[in-house]
């Protein structure tokens, strides 16, 4: 079946984003004392050092850039876990157009401190990222504006999935990629790219026990709502995603896991502690995979991890 986006539509997008987003390291995770993969030749795609912290300004970027003119009028609306947000928001400051983000209860402060900081107006509401954005649906309906879903479009997941060229380009021997699940934007157009470029490669998704919403639809065989979202973590949060990244994960996606908060929490101090990197939860997600076990690996298999978000939960004192 014909996917939402495929391989000309990434590449397309890298062209259009390439002047206002930057081109991530990919390092050699080693020099470990403690390492979370031992005997795979580890990896890690750095996109927390990506413009406003993570991969989101690559989709955003490419959803401003194919918007016509005068659908920007009313200014944008978005709804976040907070990276999504902080992506549109710079996306409005750089043409100068009002920006208003939804955020659930459970946003991470410093993304609404950042979100502020781009001039965007913060609305926190709902529980779960689901009820921030019937919010902004609802927001549109009265007062207008173009609306930058943070997975459920097109040209999102496209600008997503320059990543995947990237980390192609930087490492072009990778076997197995690891890549946290949210809404399931990022997965998508990861997973177009890669197995467009290198059909034999392996992708393994990484949800949140407290919302494996992609685990629950692919094991079901369709697309699926869970009950309730029970993670902490915001940028992990969905209760369920569009029929369209639905099909690509079905057909694309190798695996999904699934790891805890808490686990995402040790992973998010294993980057800070061996590798000096402040990563988000979710940006933790794909290690906390490989340190509890969850994904398994033949010795020697190079194994490249995307470290999708900044933030410093990992150098918070614990409670």
């Amino acid at each position: 079946m014909a996917h939402m986006i495929g391989i000309e539509d990434i590449r397309a997008a890298r062209e259009r984003i390439a002047p206002f987003v930057r081109r991530t390291p990919l390092i050699a995770a080693d020099q470990l004392k403690t390492p979370v993969a031992p005997g795979a030749a580890l990896t890690l795609k750095l996109e927390l050092l990506q413009v406003t912290g993570s991969f989101k300004a690559r989709g955003a970027m490419n959803r401003l850039l194919t918007t016509p003119e005068d659908q920007l009028s009313g200014g944008i609306v978005a709804a976040s876990g907070g990276n999504h947000g902080l992506a549109t928001a710079r996306a409005g400051y750089l043409r100068g157009i009002a920006t208003t983000i939804f955020l659930p209860t459970n946003a991470s402060p410093s993304k609404i401190e950042k979100l502020r900081h781009w001039g965007a107006e913060v609305i926190v509401t709902g529980k779960v990222w689901d009820a921030s954005n019937a919010a902004a649906l609802l927001h549109i309906e009265g007062k207008g504006g173009a609306y930058f879903h943070p997975f459920a479009d097109p040209a999102i997941v496209a600008g997503q999935g320059t990543l995947a060229l990237e980390m192609l380009e930087q490492q072009p021997d990778v076997e197995t990629v690891l890549v946290a699940i949210g809404g399931g934007g990022l997965i998508s157009g990861v997973a177009t790219a890669l197995k467009a470029l290198k059909p034999g490669i392996r992708v393994v998704g990484v949800e949140a026990t407290g919302s494996a919403t992609l685990k629950v639809s692919v094991d079901a065989g369709r697309n699926t709502a869970i009950p309730e979202v029970t993670t902490s973590v915001a940028t992990l949060s969905c209760a369920q995603t569009d029929d369209r990244i639905f099909a690509i994960v079905n057909d694309l996606v190798d695996e999904i896991v699934l790891v805890d908060d808490r686990e995402m929490m040790d992973a998010a101090r294993w980057l800070w502690f061996e590798m000096g990197l402040a990563s988000d939860l979710s940006g933790a997600a794909a290690l906390a995979a490989l340190q509890q076990g969850r994904v398994s690996y033949r010795d020697g298999e190079k194994i490249c991890a995307i470290v999708c978000g900044a933030g410093p939960e990992a150098l918070l004192p614990t409670a």
